[in-house]
Parts: structure tokens; sequence; C-alpha cells
């Protein structure tokens, strides 16, 4: 039986146990399921699989200009302390100071620079998203260094609980948590924990991120619980707190 919107020879449909389906002058068989009307000319079949032919006029491609904001934390200089000296080379930046030194690699992205003021600048060597993201951070981060050698950071904790209390014994941080034993912590080379009035303890150093590993090891010992806010938290957190379970009404 030929197909009445057959739209070239040698395309034909045919019944076989009551499902229609449509074979092409090429010998592939096409089956139509559920009403659906058949393509003519049929797709082609490749080993089993079914492709799809586009005609050449429909296939094109659209242009698109991304747009990359400028980091307003990026552009910002860097103020370089008397106290400060700098190693530059391309890539690299050296900081050494009273308290320290360190150093930071760049990516290809984003470059330093030192201008006549004698200021630090970071900024971008390609405009992409990648670059942009790069660029508000190591500007961050080599703000970091400058002021970590020159001044230091530090990072508090509190600690809340029954019984809860901190004291440093040599170069090791003990903590009594409610455990059945001390919790005794060995503090990083180039770190100083300071311990005040048995419940806050204070973490001091001048490499930013290596302070930050040491106070989370301490605050993952005992996290503030939600309900009571019993644990070891950091000085300006706020532990959301939840309402306990009403009892049983009589």
């Amino acid at each position: 039986m030929r197909g009445a919107n057959a739209a070239q020879q040698g395309d034909t449909l045919r019944v076989t146990g009551g499902s229609v389906s449509s074979s092409s002058s090429c010998g592939c068989v096409y089956e139509r399921v559920h009403g659906i009307p058949l393509p003519f000319p049929p797709p082609p079949l490749t080993q089993g699989i079914r492709l799809r032919v586009i005609p050449a006029g429909r296939v094109g491609f659209v242009r698109t200009t991304v747009e990359c904001k400028e980091s307003r934390i990026g552009k910002k200089p860097i103020e370089v302390p008397s106290n400060v000296t700098l190693t530059l080379e391309e890539q690299f930046i050296k900081a050494k100071g009273p308290l320290g030194e360190l150093s930071l690699n760049y990516p290809g992205e984003v470059k330093v620079v030192k201008e006549e003021s004698g200021k630090l600048r970071v900024s971008k060597t390609v405009e992409t998203k990648r670059a942009n993201q790069m660029h508000g951070l190591f500007r961050t981060l080599t703000d970091n260094i400058i002021v970590g050698v020159s001044k230091g950071f530090d990072k508090k904790l509190q600690l809340v609980g029954v019984g809860y209390r901190a004291a440093v014994e040599g170069k090791d941080l003990v903590m009594n948590l409610g455990f059945s034993h001390p919790v005794r912590m060995a503090v990083p080379e180039g770190l100083k924990v300071k311990v005040e009035e048995n419940t806050r303890i204070i973490v001091s150093g001048y490499d930013k991120s290596e302070i930050g590993q040491f106070a989370a090891s301490i605050k993952k010992w005992r996290p503030p619980e939600p309900y009571k806010g019993k644990g070891i938290r950091y000085a300006d957190e706020i532990v959301r707190r939840k309402e306990g379970k009403a009892g049983k009404k009589k």
C-alpha cells in the first residue's frame, strides 16, 4: 500500500500485525507509534541509530558577548608598610616583615605590580569570567600576606557549657569538654594560643589560613548544639537556636 503523503519515490507504508510502518528505498524500516505521523522522507538509520536530518539552511551559530564586570575588591590598591620587604618575580611574590615571611604564586589570569607610590596593584591579564574571579581572590590573598607579616591576625573562640574549660600546657592546648578524658591539641609552629578566664581561646599568628584551620579543628571537637547552645563557637558567631520539644499536656 503506497502512502498518500509520500514525498519521494520508493517510500512506502505497510501494515504488519496491526502496526503501521514505512519502508524507504534504502531498505530501512520505520514504525509509526500511537498514530504519530511518519516523517517523509524518513530519517536515515546508521547501524541501528536513527539520525535526524537538518537542512543546511537551518544550521547556524549564535555569537554571544561575555561581559566581565570589574571586581570592586580587585581594583583596590594595597598599602605596603615600611617594615615589609617585597620580592616580585613575574607570577610570584614574597613578603618579609617583623612577624615572619610569606609567599604567594599567581595564576596566569592575574599579575601583581608595584606602583611608583609603593602600593601594590593586582590586575587581570585576560578578560574572562575566571580571570574576574581570580582578580578579587588574589587581591585579598595578597593583602592578607602583607597584613600578616606586619600586624598579624587572631581568631577568638568561646567555650559554652558547664565544666567546659581550657588551658595551655607547654606547647599544647588542653580542653575539658565533657568527655571522659581531656582533649590535648599540639599548637602548630608559627601560631600562638592564649586562654583567658578558662573559657576564651585566642589563636594568633601571621598566616591567616593556618589560624583559620587550627581554629576550625578546635571547634570541631564540640560544635555548638542548637538547643542549649553548648559547645565551642567563634566569638563573632551567631548560633541559631531551636525550641525544645514541648512536653505532653496532662
